[in-house]
């Protein structure tokens, strides 16, 4: 944790030092560290993901998340914040994204919104609508996006179903943004790596989710300055 000193306190411990011989020029050292120490913490880039349950660990411990497995990988390279609600649709979202980029400012914004809307029968141009008025925000304040595509059971129709996963390809084009077209991939529909509901993946599918989502992530975190040969050779 970095502390915030009082600007007395520190005017002490420097007159303290000063009296002890330490001399001008380890006094200014020492209060150039007191400055720049918070300063270099908040060069930091800022990751923020925004989803549903699928980015919430619904079902298991926090800890075993894909997203929690993605800040452990980053190592404190970059601030990962965790904005996701179980149950969030892409509506939700887009209400509460205005707060959240106001609050941290971030330099990359993963999107992981749609499964809810697919699940209720939501219109794909609603979903379309929502998701372009996030990215269109994110953009805006000159964060980078990345868009986690999700698809939804046969059941639904094939109509239904080609028109809600386009949402995902379309924007993506249009805005010029990177995309995972199925956040999914390898896990749906897997022994072992569904929980009973067949909807949310279980704890060992965690880590298959996050290298579903890395290679798009990558250039992003490269392009903000992260040093990533060590991460990925992991």
């Amino acid at each position: 944790m970095v502390k915030v000193f009082p600007f007395g306190l520190v005017g002490a411990w420097l007159a303290r030092w000063r009296s002890c011989g330490a001399g001008l020029a380890g006094s200014a050292l020492f209060a150039l560290a007191l400055v720049t120490t918070p300063a270099l913490a908040a060069e930091r880039p800022v990751l923020l993901v925004v989803g549903d349950s699928l980015s919430t660990a619904y079902g298991f411990e926090q800890e075993a998340g894909w997203v929690t497995l993605l800040d452990e990988r980053l190592d404190g390279s970059v601030r990962v914040i965790n904005a996701s609600i179980s149950g969030e649709t892409s509506g939700g979202g887009a209400s509460r994204l205005p707060e959240l980029l106001g609050q941290h400012d971030p330099d990359i914004v993963l999107l992981e919104l749609g499964g809810n809307d697919g699940l209720r029968g939501l219109p794909p141009t609603q979903l379309k609508a929502n998701l372009a008025e996030m990215i269109e925000a994110s953009q805006a304040i000159g964060a980078e996006v990345l868009l986690l595509g999700i698809d939804i059971p046969p059941n639904y129709g094939q109509a239904y179903r080609r028109a809600f996963t386009d949402v995902f390809s379309r924007l993506a084009e249009t805005y010029d943004t990177p995309l995972v077209p199925f956040l999914l991939e390898g896990v749906a529909l897997e022994e072992g790596l569904m929980q009973s509901d067949g909807i949310h993946p279980t704890a060992e599918a965690q880590p298959i989710i996050l290298d579903n989502v890395w290679p798009a992530l990558e250039p992003l975190l490269e392009s903000n300055g992260v040093q990533l040969a060590e991460v990925a050779a992991e």
